[in-house]
């Protein structure tokens, strides 16, 4: 039964265990090279060595600085090393799957994308595909899948298997940064930068929404496995133009102005 055995092999919790805090960027480029590739070496599939790589260009001003030397790492390598990152890659709902074989990091984002309720007919699909895609490129269809559902997928693997060998190189290579920006984002919490705004209009009467109030909160993941709660950051009543001014600055991780 493929669709035992794929669920025994993807098992997608209803909620995952709780993760470990956010590494601040800070914290992130001041740490020795083993300890920052043992943080961030899972980032690019099977390939440490591109987290030894980007270790270099510490300091990191931000995520995207942080992000930047990791590709520049991948971008800058040879061909014969960004192909075997390529290969580096399992199967979507492959036998690395089905056997349980897969890195934590593609069970979670193969889980998230359905992969793991296949019926027979759609794993017999995804097989076949897998098969004519890695005999034409010679490395596996690679696909960032975490926010994607099944259909989406095969859409993509039916266009993608008839692009030409070079168009394919480029889009994999795009896929896998793609890949590794999602992964760094739950490792790595990014600079707290910027503000949110807020105008409230009534359209029932075509003006600004004056003395609104508006409650801005901040969700607070659990350390324990229970449910995440809210933190109110503050509590704003709009002004005449239906807009909030002055508020919550960044370091109280949000913000209102005008």
């Amino acid at each position: 039964d493929p669709l035992r055995v794929c669920d025994a092999a993807l098992p997608l919790p209803e909620r995952p265990e709780p993760m470990s805090p956010l590494l601040e960027v800070a914290q992130i480029s001041t740490i020795p090279s083993s300890e920052f590739i043992a943080a961030l070496g899972g980032c690019y599939e099977k390939s440490p060595w591109v987290a030894e790589r980007a270790h270099a260009a510490a300091p990191f001003a931000s995520l995207a600085a942080l992000a930047s030397a990791l590709r520049e790492a991948v971008d800058g390598a040879t061909d014969a090393e960004r192909l075997a990152l390529l290969r580096s890659h399992p199967d979507l709902a492959g036998k690395a799957a089905l056997a349980g074989e897969l890195t934590s990091e593609s069970t979670a984002e193969q889980c998230h994308a359905g992969l793991s309720s296949l019926s027979a007919d759609e794993l017999a699909r995804f097989t076949k595909l897998n098969e004519a895609y890695t005999a034409r490129f010679g490395f596996p269809f690679i696909l960032a899948v975490r926010n994607a559902n099944k259909a989406t997928i095969f859409a993509a693997f039916e266009r993608r298997v008839t692009n030409s060998a070079a168009a394919e190189l480029a889009e994999a290579v795009a896929q896998v940064h793609k890949i590794a920006w999602m992964r760094l984002n739950e490792l790595v919490r990014p600079n707290p930068t910027g503000f949110l705004t807020c105008h409230v209009l009534d359209t029932a009467r075509g003006c600004p929404a004056a003395g609104m109030r508006i409650e801005l909160k901040r969700r607070v993941e659990s350390s324990n496995g229970g449910g995440d709660s809210w933190a109110e950051v503050g509590s704003f009543l709009t002004n005449e133009d239906g807009r909030i001014v002055g508020g919550a600055g960044p370091q109280d991780g949000g913000g209102g102005r005008g």
